[in-house]
């Protein structure tokens, strides 16, 4: 079914004496099956069930970080992290981010495959660039910007978010006033 780019089947009513399975009658995503061709061709092989798990969870939810997929694919996170690492080598999904903050998206050349090129870069956000820009403009426009704005403003976690700002502040650009989570941000003069 993940291979048709269906929706995986739901053991959720299974209990300890019983397994219950539903699958779902959805109509087969003919892009994503030919995508997944392609790559089983330059494999040399069927693509493995971790992957195609992987693949079909970040086509339904678009992004995802490594504990997320622990359930879905019944791996350690380590093995779960050297199966992202060759899904990012293969082209198919992007990392974003890193450390524990890391996010994966299906790639560009996968949703270029699968005809759709907006969602891509709906999806994958704005570059460092745009984010900087972005930040600059609202204070502009609104005097200051908190942590908290930049988080909504951008899609960022917290730890993105302060590092985009202490990075604005190190190039000039933004003074900070107050500490912490009473930090405000303004325009240098």
């Amino acid at each position: 079914m993940l291979r048709y780019g269906r929706p995986a089947p739901d053991y959720s009513m299974s209990d300890a004496s019983m397994v219950k399975v539903q699958m779902f009658n959805a109509e087969a995503d003919l892009e994503f099956l030919k995508m997944i061709l392609q790559q089983e061709e330059r494999m040399g092989g069927p693509m493995p069930i971790d992957r195609l798990i992987i693949l079909s969870r970040l086509r339904e939810e678009r992004r995802l970080t490594t504990p997320d997929l622990t359930a879905s694919v019944q791996k350690s996170e380590p093995a779960i992290r050297a199966t992202l690492e060759k899904l990012v080598e293969a082209g198919l999904i992007e990392a974003h981010g890193t450390g524990r903050g890391r996010t994966y998206t299906l790639s560009a050349k996968v949703y270029r495959q699968t005809g759709q090129k907006v969602a891509y870069v709906r999806q994958a956000g704005f570059d460092a660039i745009q984010q900087e820009q972005m930040v600059l403009s609202y204070i502009d426009k609104h005097g200051s910007v908190k942590r908290g704005d930049v988080v909504e403003l951008c899609h960022l976690n917290p730890p993105q978010a302060y590092r985009l700002l202490k990075r604005l502040k190190e190039q000039g650009k933004i003074i900070q006033s107050g500490e912490k989570r009473y930090a405000v941000y303004t325009r240098k003069t």
